[in-house]
């Protein structure tokens, strides 16, 4: 069986380790990410590395070179509830088949690769995400051992629980020495490839991301009884609001805003609402573009409420700045890809990836592989084979052409 076709099964049995039968759902330090980490590493261990796990429960395997300098290669392993087969994981089984190739080989390159298999990016358990690359980059906060699950376990009960040690986690920050940087693999979870007709493509950057909680308060009435002038509906208010924010990112080429949580009170179908609370999330990879047109749309949510006479609370919730990937790491990447005769391709991730956290420690580089409709967090997630390998391909040529510079 070709190593394109082993990957791909190879994420087909990560599937089977859910905490859901019938879905995927591998929740951060439970028996389903056991089930994938035991996996994981006996395909690590395979490729010819040494297996290790950390205290917050990344799995790490290292294949050594003959110089002292790592380039580090991964993503996580970890699920969102009811995912699909290919975020997070098919980055890991990438760079291990890369490794692979080298073992297979008998090649040592001029510096390590050390593979790291996220144990939690999505959040699903605690709600914090990035666990594994912010203990990795040391920027984990201790405050979110605190944090409890919807069972009432404490993080750091988990962590226990899973073999790791909580009081111990600001020894998984990266001390091995030179870095060269930080690769990824991953689904673009968009649809700009598969419209373009390409396999793969180069990430020029990760968004930057606002996101606020806004209320709007109003008066609840009667719906049958209160006149359609003397209404104060913080409903209409939050709907203008909505559409508004639709608009303002149209008006901005690769804005996205996303108003993906609405909560109405007193929610009775003969009642006016009194209250609506929203959600508002901007993103764009030029962080002057997301702050203007976010702060636009935040004195609108104003002028709306005085409109219709509601009362407006805005919370903020996040703040992310936009991480530019690394010139140098671009072009070797981009040259990859062309030398597989496929037309390069540069564009920027409007999701998060394990490289927002990993930029402070070092260079970050992506490459996107093609999928299906551009699904993503959805069981219908899908790859082709011919995709894989040329992802495969590009990652191996890129690992030569680091090794020569």
């Amino acid at each position: 069986m070709t190593l394109p076709r082993i990957i791909i099964e190879r994420c087909h049995y990560l599937a089977e380790c859910t905490e859901e039968p019938g879905a995927i759902t591998r929740p951060f330090a439970s028996d389903a990410m056991q089930c994938a980490q035991a996996l994981v590493g006996d395909w690590m261990g395979e490729a010819g590395m040494t297996v290790t796990r950390d205290n917050i429960g990344n799995l790490r395997g290292r294949y050594g070179g003959t110089g002292d300098a790592t380039l580090l290669l991964g993503s996580h392993i970890d699920s969102v509830r009811d995912a699909g087969k290919y975020d997070g994981p098919l980055g890991v089984i990438v760079a291990i088949a890369a490794v692979q190739r080298l073992h297979d080989a008998d090649r040592r390159l001029p510096f390590a690769i050390e593979v790291l298999a996220f144990a939690d990016e999505e959040g699903l358990r605690y709600g914090s995400t990035y666990l594994g690359s912010r203990a990795a980059a040391g920027k984990f906060d201790p405050r979110d051992l605190e944090r409890v699950d919807a069972a009432g376990i404490k993080m750091a009960e988990a962590i226990r629980a899973f073999g790791g040690d909580p009081e111990r986690i600001d020894e998984d920050r990266w001390r091995g020495g030179d870095l060269l940087g930080y690769c990824e693999v991953h689904i673009e979870q968009g649809p700009v490839l598969e419209a373009r007709g390409l396999p793969v493509g180069v990430v020029s950057a990760i968004a930057g991301q606002s996101r606020f909680e806004i209320e709007f308060i109003g008066m609840a009435g009667h719906a049958g009884t209160v006149p359609m002038d003397h209404r104060r509906d913080a409903l209409a208010g939050a709907a203008e609001f909505a559409l508004a924010a639709e608009a303002a990112a149209a008006t901005q080429h690769g804005m996205v805003a996303t108003v993906g949580k609405l909560e109405v009170e007193p929610g009775v179908a003969n009642v006016i609402p009194g209250r609506s609370k929203l959600t508002l999330d901007t993103r764009h990879s030029d962080d002057k573009t997301r702050v203007d047109v976010t702060d636009a749309l935040l004195t609108r949510a104003q002028s709306i409420a005085k409109t219709r006479r509601l009362t407006v609370e805005i919370r903020p919730v996040s703040e992310n700045p936009a991480v530019h990937c690394s010139p140098r790491l671009v072009s070797l990447l981009t040259q990859a890809v062309k030398e597989q005769r496929v037309e390069p391709a540069q564009l920027p991730s409007g999701a998060g990836h394990d490289a927002v956290v990993m930029s402070s420690l070092a260079d970050v580089g992506i490459l996107f592989v093609r999928c299906k409709g551009g699904v993503s967090h959805n069981p219908a997630e899908s790859v082709t084979t011919e995709d894989v390998a040329v992802a495969l391909d590009v990652l191996s040529r890129f690992l030569e052409l680091l090794a020569k510079q």
